[in-house]
């Protein structure tokens, strides 16, 4: 390879990194995430037909009949931007022999609460929003 082929692919990956690194990507223009640390949830009982309000701080666990609630991140966004609340879960059920199950870990959204929420055939759980104490 020449020094000008050389130099004209050292501009050539400048010129994309650039792109990459501060082009539509940049902070500018990304969405504002606001870190909570209290993850709020719908959970319905199927057999008293009951749904209750939980709040639960991060790295918190809360049994709710069977389940086990861990929620290990929050996130919303400024009232100025698009709603988009989400939050990582962990979800076990304590079995009747008191061996504990994984039932979900993953990520919950509360504008899609279809998407990913629990649905147990005694109880279903899902993320309404977020809040900071």
């Amino acid at each position: 390879m020449t020094t000008k082929n050389l130099s004209g692919f050292v501009l050539l990956f400048v010129v994309l990194a650039t792109i990459l690194v501060a082009g539509p990507f940049s902070s500018s223009s990304r969405a504002e995430v606001i870190r909570n640390n209290v993850a709020v949830f719908a959970a319905l009982d199927k057999v008293s037909a009951r749904i209750s309000h939980l709040e639960v701080p991060l790295n918190t666990t809360v049994k709710f009949g069977s389940l086990l609630i861990t929620p290990r991140a929050c996130h919303t966004r400024p009232p100025t931007q698009p709603p988009h609340t989400t939050a990582f879960i962990e979800i076990d059920e304590v079995k009747l022999d008191k061996s504990i199950k994984r039932l979900f870990t993953g990520w919950m959204f509360a504008e899609s609460p279809g998407i990913h929420g629990v649905e147990h055939p005694v109880f279903d759980v899902w993320l309404t929003s977020c809040k900071t104490l």
